[in-house]
């Protein structure tokens, strides 16, 4: 099988990464925007660890806590011009996936003054990002080691950007952030690493690297959805520490191969139902496998080794720890989805092809 790997993030990991490696972030220069949300970043310690890190090394910092889930382009021009306006160095981002990709683009809206709010998906990037150091607290969205933001465009749809720009120059790995987590945000993380690694192994765009990844996560995360589907209570914190490494092997195996249909229909169910994003995603694994189990026998017999359960094992554990019952479609809105769904990458990625009329087939199926 032929391969290829380019994830040019260099990782820290372990207990106390910031505070013991405070040096690093003097390489970067002496003044950093800490781009984080309004509460978490307090809460798990992680904002105060990178405070301490950064006053010992004597390095200015500003705090912009104005990113929200599903990050706004508009709060990251914002902060972008935050950036600007205190000569920040570098970009530091802290939190889950909304607030590392939020700072991932932060990075380019700084450096470039003529990208503003939804720019960022057609006005070319001219002048290099700031440098990004990320933290992470969450065990789920792998955004510390992929080159994706994932933005909230002005009309209040999500978009990725992907590319070079879109790198951490470091991530800062340290399983204790995640305790505070609480159980459902937990869960939810964790289906939305689930589904990285499950996508990746059944990606038409897999190779000898991205399946070694997969595979590494996959049992680890299934693990621990088993445990929360039979305890329906948090993990300790060992279960907490292996969940955290899994997502970022999952997050490195979506980097090689990007996601399927489930991300792409799991976006929909976040912008109009409110539904987090894991959940929103694994909501159509379910379908997913089914489909490779038509369509890739050579993986789909791996896949129920690794999690140890047959299909309806499977759909048993993900619809116990999902409740989609509020969720509710006509023709219309499914018409309307499926509209700009034409070409979609994800989509081709998917074992046996994917098409807006198997999504739209596969909507009604489920939500009328």
């Amino acid at each position: 099988m032929d391969f290829g790997f380019y994830m040019p993030v260099r990782v820290i990991g372990g207990k106390d990464a910031v505070l013991k490696n405070k040096d690093v972030f003097a390489e970067f220069g002496k003044r950093a925007l800490i781009v984080c949300g309004g509460s978490s970043a307090k809460l798990c310690g992680a904002l105060a660890d990178a405070k301490n890190a950064l006053s010992e090394s004597g390095i200015e910092y500003k705090i912009f806590d104005g990113i929200t889930q599903n990050p706004k382009t508009s709060d990251c021009t914002l902060a972008g011009e935050t950036a600007r306006e205190f000569c920040a160095d570098f970009i530091i981002g802290i939190g889950g996936g909304s607030q590392l990709d939020a700072a991932k683009a932060v990075a380019v809206y700084a450096s470039n003054p003529q990208i503003k709010n939804d720019g960022i998906y057609t006005i070319p990037v001219s002048n290099e990002p700031l440098p990004v150091l990320l933290i992470g607290t969450t065990a789920g969205t792998g955004s510390e080691v992929t080159g994706v933001s994932v933005l909230t465009k002005e009309n209040g749809k999500k978009k990725s950007v992907s590319g070079k720009n879109y790198y951490a120059k470091v991530s800062f790995a340290d399983p204790k952030y995640t305790y505070s987590v609480p159980y459902r945000f937990t869960v939810s993380t964790a289906v939305d690493a689930f589904s990285h690694a499950a996508e990746s192994l059944f990606s038409k765009k897999r190779d000898a690297n991205s399946v070694i990844y997969a595979s590494d996560a996959i049992p680890v995360i299934w693990e621990a959805l088993e445990f929360f589907a039979k305890e329906k209570k948090l993990p300790d914190s060992e279960m907490r520490n292996r969940l955290y490494n899994a997502s970022l092997t999952a997050g490195m195996a979506l980097n090689l191969t990007g996601t399927c249909y489930p991300h792409t229909l799991g976006y929909t169910l976040t912008e109009d139902y409110g539904i987090p994003h894991g959940f929103a995603c694994a909501a159509f694994l379910p379908s997913f496998i089914g489909r490779a189990m038509e369509y890739d026998s050579e993986f789909n017999d791996r896949f129920f080794e690794l999690i140890g359960v047959d299909y309806e094992g499977f759909c048993s554990v993900l619809n116990s720890l999902n409740d989609l019952s509020e969720v509710k479609m006509n023709v219309f809105q499914i018409d309307a989805y499926c509209s700009v769904w034409e070409n979609v990458k994800n989509f081709a990625n998917t074992p046996g092809g994917f098409t807006k009329d198997d999504a739209a087939g596969l909507l009604k199926k489920m939500f009328m």
